[in-house]
């Protein structure tokens, strides 16, 4: 109850604007203007109740309270390890990150991008803070967090050992924006430890809220030069990597000091005039302030001595520690995947610029109901999430010379909280799409969540290349106009997951979540109906009924208890006395919290329809049904769920092996027909809307 209050409530703050850039989440409630007034007024430096400086906050595993690696580990001020501390000396630079003992270099190689663009900088580092005026010993950084920016307060105790910062930390030395603007990242993250590998995009995408794209430097397009060229014009973060074939080649260092699945910054691009013919030429930067390409082009090299001598002190000049030269040739041979993320989804490889629209999802895989796996598991793939996008504006400026219209679009999956989870034993999932074309005949009816003879009959029209365990996946295409269907899924069915789905257009598009309606118009029972049991249900009631010809919650328990335990052909393990006490409430019309005949018979009714559509919807005879069957009975019942309300019903219904017995299915059944009737009541006017006191909302929760 209190998750799904927590989740109105964002909602409802997300409409109001919170969570954009100008009203940013304070994370955890905390806010730095008061908590940094707080310690001000009472002359006390700040203490992260939320982040404490304790082993909980290094690790689990191998940074962990037992670790070898984590003993004489001493949390330290800025103060305590330098007579003159700084936040930021002459301005940040990407020779202020060096790495330390934590093996999180995708994130130093974003860091130091980031430096490149000094609008973006002081976005996640603010530049309100130092250790001079109004210090406190508080600081705050910004993050995007999947579609929204955070703010996150530390404070400056840092761990330390023998006296050195252990983790990142400035080539200065006395400097801490960095090393600070790690700890924030932890924080975010649940631990130090749970920065420890990882994609740079990660960290470009949470500077910045930019969508990034992947390009394999072993198959790479004509054009890669000035794709990156452009990229680095238009503040755009990049880096680059070495794929290893084993995790025993991890941080190999090879014969020329490249050092294998370790991630690099791309910090520039220059085309120079060699020996009368153009070379193109790219700059890397290795986090670790050392360690650097000793092939062509390198520091020393003789290359260098056949250019332009005014050329080559400008670029030597540009270049600083741990950063370097190399041939673009030697760069496409060196390495195997270059990643770039985009401030904005425009098309690198076109001199356009474009303003795109953003329609941003929110979703959830949730085993037994929405988490259905890839299309190799067709019994269950259509009951993933599904989300419909109508392109009707085509695209001023068309590509491809082709002459039909098209409608450029750019999608993005992105799983979310994987690495909080990692202190649990579960890593990232591995993730996919497919973009399935509606036909004209199904337009007006993709309202309604598709069905598995859908997915059986047709085929995806476009797809994320592969299912991969990376944080997002995009895929950049042109569609004709017409409606589509984007089915995000993980590779496993029955796989617990929250994702956010990005869908960049160049024009102008309608989108949104397929089975997003909710209604319910179960079946009525008819006076006629029955008419051969009516025997029986006299004679029941007479039974159970007392002296008022009234049947209370403990009798009506008894009796279906002793009726239901008879059938062999449903697994049944009785009805708690909550569950006779809502079908009392669903049937008493008079207020009495008892049954007469005629309300007992309508109840009855009930529960024999409900158990004809359990065993229509038992297609094996096994007696039960799985959560995933659970969404065919609930339209079967007259029910039309959300994947929001069909996620709970298979949280709070199902068992750990996912299926559903009967008694289960009644109890679910006589909850949504209570709370159909009570908003149909509450709703006057009938425009799908409800207003309470607390008190009126205290009395229909107590119903």
């Amino acid at each position: 109850m209190a998750a799904l209050a927590a989740r109105v409530s964002k909602q409802r703050a997300a409409a109001e604007g919170l969570g954009s850039n100008q009203k940013v989440v304070k994370y955890l409630g905390q806010d730095f203007e008061t908590l940094r007034q707080q310690c001000l007024d009472s002359g006390v430096l700040f203490k992260d109740p939320e982040f404490p400086a304790c082993p909980s906050a290094l690790g689990y595993k191998d940074l962990g309270p037992c670790s070898p690696q984590t003993q004489g580990i001493v949390w330290k001020r800025p103060m305590e390890l330098c007579p003159s501390p700084q936040f930021i000396i002459g301005g940040a630079t990407r020779t202020d990150i060096c790495q330390g003992g934590l093996g999180d270099c995708w994130l130093l190689a974003a860091i130091a991008s980031l430096t490149l663009n000094e609008q973006l900088l002081y976005r996640v580092v603010p530049r309100d803070q130092n250790f001079q005026k109004n210090y406190a010993g508080i600081f705050h950084f910004q993050f995007w967090q999947y579609g929204e920016w955070v703010e996150v307060v530390v404070d400056d105790r840092l761990p330390t050992k023998d006296g050195k910062l252990l983790f990142l930390h400035s080539e200065e030395g006395s400097e801490f924006w960095s090393a600070l603007l790690e700890k924030a990242y932890a924080k975010l993250n649940g631990s130090y430890e749970a920065l420890a590998g990882g994609s740079t995009v990660e960290g470009f995408e949470d500077f910045t809220g930019g969508i990034s794209e992947f390009f394999d430097l072993k198959n790479p397009p004509t054009s890669l030069f000035q794709i990156i060229r452009k990229a680095l014009r238009a503040g755009s973060l990049l880096a680059c990597s070495i794929d290893v074939s084993s995790g025993a080649e991890t941080e190999i260092i090879t014969s020329q000091k490249l050092v294998k699945s370790h991630a690099y910054s791309v910090t520039g691009v220059e085309e120079v005039d060699f020996c009368g013919r153009p070379e193109k030429l790219i700059r890397l930067r290795n986090p670790w302030g050392e360690v650097e390409w000793t092939g062509a082009w390198s520091d020393d090299a003789p290359e260098w001595n056949y250019i332009n001598p005014r050329q080559k002190q400008e670029l030597d000049k540009k270049a600083k520690d741990g950063e370097f030269w190399m041939s673009f040739p030697d760069f496409l041979r060196q390495f195997s995947r270059l990643e770039i993320c985009n401030l904005s989804p425009d098309s690198l490889s076109s001199e356009e610029v474009h303003k795109w629209n953003l329609v941003l999802f929110e979703g959830r895989w949730t085993r037994g109901s929405t988490a259905g796996g890839c299309a190799n598991y067709p019994a269950t793939y259509w009951t993933n999430p599904q989300f419909k996008i109508r392109l009707v504006e085509v695209d001023d400026h068309q590509e491809g010379g082709t002459g039909e219209p098209r409608c450029k679009v750019l999608l993005g999956l992105m799983q979310k909280n994987r690495r909080r989870q990692k202190r649990i034993g579960q890593g990232m999932l591995s993730i996919g799409y497919a973009v399935y074309k509606v036909p004209k005949e199904l337009e007006s009816h993709t309202d309604v969540h598709l069905g598995q003879r859908f997915f059986l009959g047709h085929q995806p029209l476009a797809q994320s290349s592969t299912y991969v365990n990376l944080r997002e996946v995009s895929t950049r295409g042109q569609l004709s106009p017409g409606e589509y269907v984007v089915v995000p899924s993980t590779f496993e069915p029955f796989q617990d997951g929250d994702f956010c789905l990005r869908v960049f257009s160049e024009r102008r598009a309608g989108a949104l979540e397929i089975g997003d309606m909710v209604a319910g118009n179960p079946h009525e029972p008819q006076p006629s109906e029955g008419d051969q049991d009516d025997g029986r249900l006299y004679s029941l009631f007479e039974k159970l009924a007392r002296k008022d010809s009234e049947i209370g919650a403990h009798e009506l328990k008894t009796t279906l208890n002793e009726v239901f335990s008879k059938r062999t052909d449903i697994k049944f393990y009785g009805f708690d006395i909550n569950t006779c006490r809502e079908m009392i409430s669903l049937m008493d019309s008079n207020g009495t919290g008892t049954l007469g005949l005629v309300e007992f018979r309508k109840l009855w009714l009930r529960i024999q329809k409900f158990l004809e559509i359990y065993l229509e919807t038992d297609c094996n005879q096994s007696g039960t049904i799985n959560a995933q069957q659970m969404m065919t009975a609930l339209k079967k019942a007259g029910f039309t769920l959300n994947n929001q309300m069909q996620q709970i019903i298979a949280m709070w219904y199902s068992c750990s092996t996912l299926s559903v017995d009967f008694d289960g299915f009644v109890a679910c059944m006589i909850r949504l027909e209570t709370l159909f009737k009570l908003c149909r009541l509450l709703d006057g006017d009938q425009n799908g809307g409800i207003q309470l006191s607390l008190d009126e909302c205290l009395c229909c929760v107590l119903v």
